[in-house]
């Protein structure tokens, strides 16, 4: 497959995770007499990871791998508000869609160079 449709099908398909990821983690259970049963943003990371792998099998590994490098430069675990922020805001953060994009090439190469440009929030890289 040509390179440009490479990137446009995984694009396509990163689309279309996401926007079902969105749909079903906004979708707060509500009573009139008691408001919310349900905070629309306490999604478990795992079953965020599983609508990735369901949909972008590419989009779950990287997603991972991001996980794992912010654990081990930043010292804490990314929450999954966080990490919907990470894959949604603008274009996406550009180390974790390089990731994604990794995964979807198999290329380690790529992979730790995207890792090496992770960068900690308010503190920079560790």
């Amino acid at each position: 497959m040509p390179l440009p449709v490479q990137k446009l099908s995984l694009t396509l398909a990163l689309v279309a995770a996401l926007t079902l990821i969105a749909h079903s983690s906004t979708q707060a259970q509500t009573s009139p007499a008691r408001g919310s049963l349900q905070s629309t943003n306490d999604m478990p990371l795992a079953d965020y990871l599983g609508l990735l792998q369901q949909i972008a099998p590419a989009a779950e590994e990287g997603t991972k791998t991001y996980l794992a490098a912010f654990h081990q430069r930043c010292g804490r675990t990314l929450s999954t508000v966080e990490l919907r922020r990470a894959m949604t805001q603008g274009e996406g953060d550009p180390v974790l869609m390089g990731l994604i994009r990794a995964s979807h090439l198999k290329d380690a190469t790529a992979r730790d160079h995207w890792v090496q440009q992770l960068r900690c929030p308010d503190k920079g890289a560790r």
